[in-house]
C-alpha cells in the first residue's frame, strides 16, 4: 500500500468576515497524495487552484478542515514552528523563478541547507549533484542574469530539491517559458521525480505537464470534480 504523505480533509476556505460579501474559494474538498506521485492540479482561472496550493503549502490556512503533511497538522502551527517545518519539508518552485540575484547559482542552490545549519562538505555535495542532475554543472559561479529563463527556473529545481524535502510544489512552472524549453523542464522534472522519488505537487495549465502528469486533478468552482491517472 502506497504511503499518504499529503491529506486535505474536509477543506474549505471563505473570505470576507460579511455574509454578503463572502466568496467560497474551496468548499469540503478531500485530496489524498502519495509518496513519489507526480500530480497536476488543473482547473479554470478562478476553480480555486491558486487558493489551494496556498494551503498546501501553509501560506495561507483553511477556514475549516485539516491540512496534513507527513501526519504533522499543518493548519494548526503558525509563526517560526511553520517557518521551519516549509523549510524542511516543502520545496517551492514559482512561475517566476524566485532566484536571489545577487547570489550565484551555487550560493542560490545552497541557500535553503544553510539556513539548515547542513556542513559546508554536505552543502557543496549536493549543490554539485543537483546542478549535474539539471544539467547545469558548469555553470555554479554564474549569476541569475547571466542565465535564460529555463536555465533559471532550472536552478530554482536543484534549490527546491536539494535538501530532499517531502514534496515539492510548483506553481505554473513552465508559465513564462517558450514551448520548448517549458516541455524540457517537464521531462527533466519527471526524471527526477522517478529517480529520487519526490512528490511533486504541480498547478498548472500547461498542456505538457497535464500529459505528463500521472495524475490530474480537476478543480472547478471550488471543487474537485474530477480525477484521472495517466498510464
Amino acid at each position: 500500500m502506497s504511503e499518504i504523505i499529503f491529506e486535505l480533509k474536509n477543506v474549505t476556505k471563505i473570505f470576507g468576515h460579511h455574509i454578503e460579501t463572502q466568496v467560497t474559494a474551496l468548499s469540503g474538498v478531500d485530496l489524498k497524495i502519495s509518496k513519489g506521485e507526480f500530480v497536476a492540479l488543473v482547473g479554470p482561472s478562478g476553480s480555486g487552484k491558486s487558493t489551494l496550493l496556498n494551503i498546501m503549502s501553509g501560506f495561507d490556512t483553511p477556514t475549516s478542515g485539516d491540512v496534513l503533511l507527513s501526519g504533522k497538522k499543518i493548519n494548526e502551527i503558525s509563526g517560526t514552528e511553520l517557518s521551519d517545518f516549509r523549510r524542511d519539508h516543502i520545496g517551492f518552485i514559482f512561475q517566476s523563478y524566485n532566484l536571489i540575484p545577487v547570489l550565484t547559482v551555487r550560493e542560490n542552490v545552497e541557500y535553503v541547507m544553510i539556513l539548515q545549519g547542513r556542513p559546508v562538505k554536505e552543502r557543496e555535495e549536493k549543490v554539485k549533484d543537483f546542478l549535474s542532475a539539471v544539467g547545469l554543472a558548469g555553470k555554479e559561479d554564474r549569476y541569475p542574469s547571466e542565465l535564460s529563463g529555463g536555465q533559471q527556473q532550472r536552478v530554482a529545481v536543484a534549490r527546491a530539491m536539494v535538501s530532499r524535502p517531502d514534496i515539492v510544489i510548483a506553481d505554473e512552472p513552465s508559465a513564462n517559458l517558450d514551448s520548448k524549453t517549458g516541455t524540457a523542464l517537464v521531462e527533466m522534472m519527471l526524471s527526477l521525480n522517478e529517480k529520487f522519488k519526490t512528490t511533486f505537487i504541480f498547478s498548472t495549465h500547461d498542456p505538457v505537464i497535464m500529459e505528463k502528469a500521472r495524475r490530474l486533478v480537476t478543480i472547478k468552482d471550488g471543487r474537485i470534480i474530477h480525477e484521472k491517472k495517466n498510464t
